[in-house]
């Protein structure tokens, strides 16, 4: 597929796919929005200090990068797996303005998301951990890990370009796959994924949204 860089509202990168004619994060700031979602929503309102969290779409490692320098400051520790099925190039990662906007000299550390290698464990940090895995999410079913998650970032595209990401079946799996207490964040709060949710068992909030978006999702199990 092809990706084209793209300049959003705080100054931050995203990618635009024309084919789908989706954009990797809200064009209103996809640092903001990443930080809003998944570390505000999710890593720093888990209070343990090990954490084992899974991400569904890793992307340009965006999140990835964000949990990875907060683990930095605040002590945690986080076993990062990461599902993706189309990889975004190292050209394409090279040019993306992250490392600039938030810490210039973590450069090199946020090529190493995207250069190491596929289905091992790396330890990027004393403090992250990450695994990659090349697959589509949709046979979450094969998936079978080392130990269940206690955070999930759930952040695939939007529902009406990936349906068969937005399924029951999928947040069972995940569900299935989680600790007691884990939570689930992602930016989708539309209602059918807020009923899947709770259909599969977690108990769903609805937070505010970042900017240019009203609400979120927090599922606890």
């Amino acid at each position: 597929m092809l990706h084209i860089i793209e300049l959003t509202e705080d100054g931050s990168h995203t990618l635009y796919i024309p084919e789908l004619n989706e954009h990797y994060h809200s064009t209103h700031g996809a640092v903001q929005e990443s930080l809003h979602v998944y570390l505000e929503a999710g890593l720093h309102h888990y209070d343990k200090q090990e954490v084992n969290l899974l991400e569904i779409g890793f992307g340009t490692g965006l999140n990835a990068f964000l949990t990875l320098l907060d683990t930095e400051r605040s002590g945690k520790t986080v076993k990062y797996t990461t599902l993706e099925r189309y990889p975004v190039s190292l050209a394409h990662a090279e040019k993306l303005n992250y490392s600039k906007l938030l810490d210039p000299s973590r450069k090199e550390i946020f090529i190493q998301l995207h250069s190491s290698a596929w289905g091992d464990w790396v330890d990027i940090t004393p403090t992250f951990g990450l695994k990659k895995l090349q697959t589509d999410a949709l046979r979450l079913e094969e998936f079978q890990p080392e130990a269940l998650f206690d955070l999930i970032y759930y952040d695939a595209f939007a529902p009406e370009k990936q349906p068969g990401m937005w399924t029951e079946e999928i947040f069972n799996r995940l569900y299935a796959l989680s600790n007691y207490g884990a939570m689930l964040t992602t930016y989708c709060a539309k209602g059918a994924v807020r009923r899947m949710l709770q259909t599969a068992g977690y108990r769903v909030e609805r937070l505010p949204g970042p900017p240019g978006k009203r609400e979120i999702l927090r599922a606890v199990k």
